[in-house]
């Protein structure tokens, strides 16, 4: 299907639309986050990098990854239209995350980052035992 704007007025349409970040995901690790008795968390800290979550008092900061966003190496999929395009977006997407994970670690944060898939209910077990190898870590 052909796009009824030019690519410039296409840009200036995009540009204008703010993220409001990955509320499912994000909902899905509170009622994780909850049931584990897991607490001391912040949503929206001015953090560098705007984590998901922040663990102030550990200094840990958690990311949940999105599978297409993030280029996830299992489920990640990239569209056949304007591959070149997406393909350059999916490793600024992966370049920026390297950079935020190494700008926290250098000023003393711990980093978790959480890949979408990982908040299924089969992987929950595995994904706790994550968490709390960070937060002894962190500790």
């Amino acid at each position: 299907m052909a796009d009824i704007f030019t690519p410039r007025k296409r840009s200036a349409v995009m540009s204008a639309i703010r993220s409001r970040g990955n509320k499912a995901t994000e909902l899905r690790l509170i009622a994780i986050f909850r049931t584990h008795g897991i607490t001391g968390w912040r949503r929206h800290r001015p953090v560098f990098g705007r984590p998901d979550f922040v663990f102030r008092a550990l200094k840990l900061a958690v990311f949940v990854d999105g599978c297409f966003w993030h280029g996830c190496p299992i489920h990640g999929t990239r569209p056949k239209q304007n591959a070149a395009f997406w393909r350059k977006k999916f490793s600024a997407n992966r370049a920026r995350d390297r950079l935020v994970t190494r700008a926290l670690r250098f000023n003393g944060w711990h980093v978790v980052r959480i890949w979408e898939h990982e908040l299924r209910v089969k992987n929950e077990t595995r994904l706790i035992s994550k968490i709390r190898r960070h937060f002894a870590a962190a500790a």
